[in-house]
């Protein structure tokens, strides 16, 4: 007998992902894990309301620039899945959001460590939402503060996203 999907909130849907207990047919209308965390092995570690923290094993043997130290970049991409996992725990049904602006700064270079993302909103607009991110390496510092705004969509904006 084939299962029903059973949609839940994406929150709650998270939640059960990290606890382990997501069960057969259980959905929500975005999409997790995403394409380009399975990509960059992005891990969810924590998840709370308009909250997240993504982990990630950086090398720059993998991962790196010109200078030898792990792009600036793939730190962005980091922290911008954090801030989107972040606010997609908000979402509704029939809603998407999408990333408007983000300012890095970088601190201090990461050869090889375990990274985590730690986002969470700053304001929460109806629009318009602005959150902060700290990127930290295993040993506590930070590496990259990151700002970002984050504009929900409805409706036929949301359509497709």
């Amino acid at each position: 007998m084939p299962h029903t999907l059973r949609q839940l909130p994406v929150l709650e849907y998270l939640q059960r992902y990290l606890d382990g207990r997501l069960a057969e047919g259980d959905a929500t209308h975005l999409r997790y894990p995403t394409a380009i965390s399975r990509l960059l092995r992005f891990h969810i570690v924590a998840i709370g309301e308009a909250t997240a923290s993504i982990e990630l094993l950086a090398d720059a043997t993998l991962h790196g620039n010109q200078q030898g130290t792990v792009h600036g970049g793939l730190l962005c991409e980091l922290a911008d899945a954090a801030i989107g996992t972040a606010h997609s725990t908000l979402m509704q049904p029939g809603e998407s959001f999408t990333s408007i602006d983000l300012h890095a700064t970088f601190l201090r270079p990461v050869w090889q460590s375990r990274l985590r993302a730690e986002a969470w909103a700053e304001h929460r607009g109806r629009s318009i939402s602005h959150y902060r991110c700290d990127i930290v390496r295993e040993n506590g510092k930070r590496v990259a503060s990151i700002a970002s705004a984050v504009m929900t969509l409805r409706g036929h904006q949301a359509q497709g996203r």
